[in-house]
């Protein structure tokens, strides 16, 4: 059975890309090594957010989020979508659009029981979906 999750797209693109998982609120400043491009805390310590879609409830913070996320798009280390549970505040979406990063919004929180980090997935704003590609779960539970 194919897993997907509906959400609004907040900026559109189409990706496909490893995802990291956070199932607690999130921020750019202050969770994010900025010259690293890594998570400081938490289960995903240490992990980079280069070439990832990063899940996440919502975001908690600060206009200083939208500074760190576009220094990471001009470093390359940023990445590659956003997805959160509720919808966005101002900051990270505006941070969003000025990166051209695709972001999902208000996607139901069921999905932090269906996919993993390390998971693969395609992430459609265009569409509003968030699909986990098939056996990516099992080859990340493989791989560790």
């Amino acid at each position: 059975m194919v897993k997907e999750f509906h959400g609004k797209g907040v900026v559109k693109g189409v990706v496909t890309a490893e995802v990291v998982i956070i199932p607690h609120s999130f921020s750019f400043l202050g969770d994010v090594e900025m010259n690293l491009g890594t998570i400081l805390a938490g289960e995903n310590k240490g992990i980079p957010l280069k070439n990832k879609i990063l899940i996440f409830t919502e975001s908690k913070g600060s206009s200083g989020g939208c500074v760190v996320l576009l220094t990471l798009v001009k470093k390359q280390l940023s990445p590659v979508g956003i997805v959160t549970v509720k919808m966005p505040d101002y900051n990270l979406a505006e941070g969003a659009i000025l990166s051209h990063i695709p972001f999902l919004a208000n996607v139901s929180p069921d999905i932090f029981d269906s996919l993993q980090t390390g998971d693969q997935a395609k992430l459609d704003t265009i569409n509003g979906i968030i699909t986990l590609i098939p056996n990516s779960s099992q080859r990340s539970k493989e791989a560790l």
